[in-house]
């Protein structure tokens, strides 16, 4: 059997795969219970080497850890070693500029002469024709080979991507779109804006609150104003279908927020406190802050837009 490499979370990355992984408890077992030998594998492999924390003073080498595991029969070898925060997070722009993943979002829609990136249409397409009954749909992990062959059509700009996604399992579908706007050099939500949004989301006024949200949504570039849109009224039908699917509004944005929010930027600019706080809980804070503000805008029955803003949308309702 081919030996499997597998480079383990970062602690911060971790604390973001825990933010994830605290779904409400409600909900069929099935997200919870992996019936087939190799789910169950795989879970015995996470649980084994990248849940627990992991000391970076005996990771941090340039040599590989390996270990095996082994399930009714089954052996996988496994090398993994630890990559700080600043490789393992950090939002790096592709320098293949004529592919979509790592290229900024104005420059993929202009290219395209669209609205909205066509990997965004084409994935939200597939997933509400087959997806919408799919028991943790986003939050299930798609197989890595399927979302990377996804990846590479996409960057490719392959004719026949429409045909791969028709027979490739759609939570590998939606892994790559998920993987889209993990690599977008800047979040959707811009690093200009981000500490305005986050700083919105603690106003305890409610009035306020919105005022302040929808005015700062309405400021972003009209690419990702219309992409995170179209995203939106997705999400919120994928939430129709908690009773079958079991994701619900906090579900979506867990898994959601920090993909469409996380900055780009090394260091973090909520850390205003004059408390010091670890880094650790820096880094919660932010996850934390980051559900929040998409789950405020799930929650929100429609987003109040001005005249002038309003016509914009109209005319830009041909994605």
């Amino acid at each position: 059997m081919p030996e499997i490499k597998s480079e383990s979370n970062s602690k911060e990355e971790e604390i973001m795969d825990q933010a994830e992984g605290r779904l409400e408890e409600e909900g069929d077992a099935t997200l919870r219970k992996p019936t087939s030998t190799g789910a169950r594998l795989w879970e015995r492999v996470r649980s084994s080497l990248i849940r627990p924390k992991l000391d970076p003073q005996t990771l941090q080498s340039k040599d590989w850890q390996r270990t095996v595991i082994t399930m009714n029969g089954i052996e996988v070898k496994l090398s993994m070693k630890f990559t700080g925060r600043e490789f393992s997070l950090k939002r790096m722009p592709s320098r293949k500029q004529s592919g979509v993943f790592g290229v900024k979002i104005n420059a993929v829609t202009k290219r395209e002469r669209s609205k909205v990136p066509l990997i965004v249409r084409q994935c939200v397409e597939e997933i509400e024709r087959r997806g919408m009954d799919e028991v943790g749909i986003y939050r299930v992990s798609g197989v890595a080979t399927d979302i990377q062959a996804l990846k590479a059509a996409f960057d490719s700009n392959n004719k026949d991507v429409a045909l791969m996604m028709r027979e490739i399992d759609v939570n590998a579908i939606a892994g790559t779109l998920k993987l889209y706007f993990r690599e977008l050099p800047e979040p959707l939500f811009t690093d200009e804006l981000y500490p305005n949004f986050a700083g919105g989301i603690a106003l305890s006024d409610s009035v306020a609150k919105e005022s302040c949200m929808v005015n700062l949504l309405l400021s972003l570039p009209e690419p990702n104003l219309l992409t995170f849109l179209f995203l939106l009224d997705h999400l919120k039908r994928v939430a129709e279908n908690e009773s079958i699917n079991k994701m619900s509004l906090h579900n979506i944005a867990t898994v959601f927020g920090p993909t469409l929010l996380r900055p780009s930027e090394k260091d973090s600019k909520l850390s205003s406190s004059s408390q010091p706080i670890s880094m650790n809980d820096c880094w919660s804070l932010e996850v934390m802050a980051q559900v929040q503000v998409l789950l405020y805008f799930l929650q929100l029955d429609s987003i109040p837009t001005p005249d002038s803003k309003r016509q914009s949308l109209l005319f830009s309702t041909e994605v």
